[in-house]
């Protein structure tokens, strides 16, 4: 039987969030009601149901060890570097240093954990200090699994069995950011009225009330204060009510009394049944009041571990007493790092901690193992009201309700991430605005240069021209979304760290979230150009000119969509684009046509997401063999004859007719539409397939981008 129904999050407060074990079947009940009746109850007042009993969760760590593969240049000795003219060292000294500058070179390591042991319990807050580059934050992601099991040695237990920069939505208010994550967290089949009053009662519960219906806030956009966004973030992750909690440095950047604030409501956290583990920079009194058991850090080795109160009593044993006024934490900061810098080391400060420890506390081992199993310990815990059963799911019992790892239907997936992402982008027009008027300004300026073309051979180059820039604008432009796709990706990989909701659901609510500003801008192109340029086909001509351009968007967003799957920075994300979409343009068929195409190159020309709308609008322009675009002295325009007078223009014709057997005359159609397409290269498939295809490579990148989401993005150290 599995146990990842345990409720466990992950909260880095200065990068990302990512929880560890989740069950979204439960939720909050009273501890005196039976299993098919639901009540919120607020975290606070979870301790104070029941008396509590025995420590129920205890998550305790064994030798644990991280190392990591570092590339160092070793320095040749200087023998080695001399000319041949002088004295050479002998050939099996010279294969020995070789042999070790390689493996330095390729194989030097690096350890950033040192074999650390302890526990942390229920009720408890567990601080872990150090100075910077201690590896607290390793530590941490090693705790909370965000570290591959292959690279970590020891173990993370849970009751003894083996366990399993704030990212938010700006434009939405806490209270709304909250009730979200209460959609995706709780079970579904709790009313959305029990649900709304579980984030009122959170919301006091972490002391936002006068922030409730402020929005999150960005560089752009004033919001909550840093503490309250703080608070928000650890909301999100407490709105199920979990029973391990990790923060990394949660009160960095805090002035005294928001960090206070913060750290108090951690307290009542762990005390309503949570373990609560923390990294923090040098604690003040009031902070440190709070905490229940301290953990020092140096160069990835523990040198202190224990209760604030012992800590003074140990660095006076040590003979270094800690004066009234100052501060336990910061004396102990100062003087791990004074060692550091001695020539004993951080080895001689770990040897006389665990001889003080072997003294004080003989065979303590510090191990914290629980009496209880998990799965006693789960059922302990709900009968004092600190987890729950999803009472109206049709379990036979609560044992099952609870060991029930059920996903929220797809469907509410798709219409809550719609919902969230349609409300938070209402509320930032400009950026929708950003990419609108320049494409409106940009397509205004193609309608007076290209101003009601008319039936010439010049009509028909320009029309070509026209179309390639055009569609151009439609890809490029899609590449505009990528800042807010690295965006939502963060946020993406914080939520299904925790199967909030599944990627399927993730792209498809993008893709139909993002499709009517597609409408717009596609509108935007069509209307500005079809009949100020003159283009032909009528109401259905312009009809397809839309579909098309409305497709070349489509497109375009599912491939930006698709290189922000895969990309790791947005730079480099950008620079795909750009170069990606350079490809597709040379090769579509504008600049040369298809039979002039180098076989080696005639595979991007197939490859290329511009050649189908391309030849789908020359098509819907020039696709009628009755449409002509030269006659009789016509034919001459473009050549060195176009100068001659018109007499002898005439004259050639006839010389033409006499010659040919046919009549040339200047009303003669020379070249029609269908002969523009067939000197173009565009015959090979009609403007219908066309349009299809470039739909279809819309759906073929939005399914590369879940492939790309759903095996990437692990959130976790190698």
């Amino acid at each position: 039987m599995e146990y990842s129904d345990v409720l466990n999050a992950s909260i880095d407060t200065n990068s990302e969030i990512s929880p560890i074990f989740h069950d979204d079947t439960l939720n909050l009940v009273e501890h005196d009601q039976a299993p098919d009746q639901e009540q919120v109850i607020e975290l606070g007042d979870m301790a104070k149901l029941i008396p509590k009993p025995a420590v129920l969760f205890v998550l305790s760590f064994t030798n644990l060890v991280y190392t990591v593969e570092s590339r160092r240049k070793t320095i040749t000795p200087s023998f080695l570097r001399e000319s041949s003219s002088r004295v050479e060292a002998p050939p099996d000294v010279v294969d020995m240093v070789e042999a070790a500058e390689t493996n330095s070179r390729f194989s030097s390591t690096k350890v950033l954990l040192n074999d650390i042991s302890g526990a942390a319990r229920e009720g408890e807050i567990l601080a872990v200090l150090g100075a910077s580059g201690s590896g607290k934050s390793t530590f941490i992601d090693a705790l909370a699994g965000r570290i591959e099991k292959r690279s970590l040695k020891g173990s993370v237990m849970l009751n003894d069995e083996v366990m399993q920069d704030n990212l938010l939505f700006p434009m939405l208010t806490v209270e709304e950011t909250l009730m979200f994550s209460a959609e995706f967290r709780l079970p579904y089949v709790l009313s959305n009225s029990k649900k709304r009053a579980r984030v009122q009662a959170l919301i006091d519960q972490v002391g936002l009330q006068n922030a409730a219906n402020t929005i999150i806030g960005d560089e752009s956009h004033r919001g909550v204060s840093g503490g309250e966004r703080r608070r928000v973030s650890i909301g999100i992750n407490i709105i199920h009510d979990p029973v391990i909690l990790f923060l990394d440095e949660p009160t960095s950047g805090l002035d005294s009394s928001s960090a206070f604030a913060l750290v108090k409501t951690l307290q009542r956290i762990a005390q309503s049944g949570s373990v609560v583990i923390m990294s923090i920079h040098q604690p003040t009194y009031r902070i440190l009041g709070l905490l229940d058991r301290l953990t020092f850090l140096s160069r990835g080795q523990v040198v202190y571990s224990g209760t604030p109160k012992d800590l003074s009593r140990f660095l006076s044993e040590l003979g270094h007493p800690v004066s009234e006024n100052e501060n336990p934490t910061e004396f102990a900061l100062d003087l791990i790092n004074e060692y550091e810098g001695s020539e004993a080391g951080t080895k001689c400060f770990i040897e006389l901690y665990k001889s003080w420890q072997n003294t004080n506390y003989p065979g303590n081992s510090d191990s914290g193992n629980c009496s209880l199993s998990l799965r006693d310990a789960v059922l302990a815990s709900i009968s004092r009201g600190k987890l729950a059963s999803s009472s109206a799911s049709n379990h036979s019992s609560p044992t099952t309700s609870i060991i029930s790892t059920s996903a929220h239907p797809f469907w509410l997936e798709f219409m809550v991430l719609t919902k969230r992402s349609i409300r938070n982008s209402s509320r930032m027009p400009e950026v929708f605005v950003a990419r609108l008027v320049p494409v409106i300004v940009t397509c205004l300026i193609v309608a007076s240069i290209y101003w009601r073309l008319d039936n010439s051979p010049k009509g028909a180059q320009e029309r070509l021209g026209c179309f390639g820039f055009l569609i151009t604008v439609a890809y490029f432009n899609s590449g505009d979304a990528l800042p807010l796709i690295f965006q939502e990706r963060f946020i993406l990989c914080r939520e299904t760290a925790y199967n909030a909701y599944r990627h399927s659901a993730y792209v498809l609510s993008s893709a139909v979230t993002e499709m009517p500003s597609l409408v717009i801008l596609s509108l935007a192109i069509t209307v500005t150009t079809f009949w100020a340029v003159g283009l032909a086909g009528g109401f259905q001509g312009y009809l397809f000119f839309f579909a098309a351009i409305l497709a070349a968007y489509w497109s375009g967003s599912s491939f930006v969509a698709f290189v922000g799957a895969v990309v790791p920075h947005i730079m480099l994300g950008c620079v795909v684009i750009l170069v990606s979409f350079g490809c597709f343009f040379l090769f579509s068929g504008l600049f040369i046509s298809r039979d002039r195409i180098p076989v080696y190159w005639i595979w991007l020309h197939y490859l290329s997401l511009l050649k189908y709308p391309f030849e789908g609008v020359m098509q819907n322009e020039f696709d009628n063999p009755l449409k002509c675009f030269v006659r009789g002295v016509q034919m001459f325009d473009g050549t060195p004859l176009a100068g001659i007078p018109a007499d002898m223009k005439l004259s050639f014709l006839k010389m033409l007719s006499d010659a040919s057997g046919l009549t040339v005359n200047p009303d003669t159609c020379i070249t029609t539409g269908v002969d523009v397409l067939r000197e173009t290269g565009v015959t090979v498939l009609n403007k219908w397939y066309c349009l299809w295809i470039t739909v279809a490579w819309g759906f073929f990148f939005r399914v590369l981008a879940y492939v790309s989401l759903l095996l990437g993005n692990k959130n976790k150290r190698r």
